[in-house]
């Protein structure tokens, strides 16, 4: 059983109560790598056109490069710590002291390392802890139900951990939870919105209905209105429209099991 344990290294104060073994763990790890990477080892490492930071492992885990920050929460780090405290052998390039920051410093230097042997051996080592990264994923849904409930309103809590739990019951929903997650983060950080509003976690469980047999297809609806709330909303100059129709692929999918 891994979740009573590994949300701890999030920092949360209390967990959401889901329980997954090993293997329904690996298989949503997997299924998360073939979402962002197309299943492969070379799409481990990427570093996607127009963005200021390369996306890494199977949730292409934001890193970003030294004395730059963004609006997106940087999540590679943290799961190099939590990889680290469970005693896999960290690449020469995640080695050192001190806080690790992105070696490279542009998209055309990324590119231009990806046949050097620090890149070959990053990629190795995300394609050999694909077990722990998944574990890393379930980890972090652990620990967004408190962080839900603390930033929702009042008025909302009770709906988001109803909603939450709903969807959590079976093991397409747990999946479902899980990719979201990782792939709009958990709607708590108020960098992370457009004109106020947010596309995360929270915003999708505060948008579902309450009431239907199909609590997996009415969070796959919740999220398509909310993801094309956010390209309505989006800066013209991001072109998010370009996204879209993969991001409602994706979570359309979840509805389909």
């Amino acid at each position: 059983m891994l979740c009573a344990l590994v949300w701890l290294a999030l920092g949360g104060a209390s967990a959401a109560d889901i329980t997954l073994s090993p293997a329904e763990a690996r298989r949503i790890g997997n299924k998360v790598w073939q979402n962002e990477c197309n299943g492969s080892i070379a799409g481990l490492t990427s570093w996607n056109e127009g963005e200021d930071f390369p996306s890494l492992g199977i949730g292409h885990f934001i890193w970003y490069p030294k004395g730059r920050r963004g609006p997106f929460q940087e999540s590679f780090p943290k799961l190099v710590s939590f990889i680290s405290a469970r005693g896999a052998k960290l690449p020469r390039i995640l080695l050192g002291d001190g806080e690790q920051h992105c070696p490279w410093n542009s998209r055309t230097e990324f590119l231009r390392a990806q046949l050097t042997p620090e890149m070959k051996e990053l990629r190795q080592f995300l394609a050999d802890t694909v077990d722990l990264q998944a574990e890393f994923l379930i980890a972090r849904l652990q620990a967004a139900l408190p962080k839900m409930l603390t930033e929702a309103a009042p008025s909302e809590r009770e709906i988001v951990e109803q909603n939450f739990h709903r969807v959590a019951s079976g093991a397409t929903g747990r999946y479902a939870l899980v990719d979201y997650v990782n792939f709009k983060g958990e709607g708590v950080l108020h960098t992370e919105r457009y004109k106020d509003e947010g596309w995360g976690l929270l915003q999708v469980l505060s948008e579902m209905r309450a009431t239907g047999p199909d609590p997996v297809k009415e969070f796959s609806r919740a999220a398509s209105a909310v993801l094309r709330r956010r390209v309505a909303n989006s800066p013209a100059e991001r072109h998010e429209a370009k996204w879209l129709p993969g991001w409602l692929n994706r979570v359309n999918s979840y509805s389909r099991g």
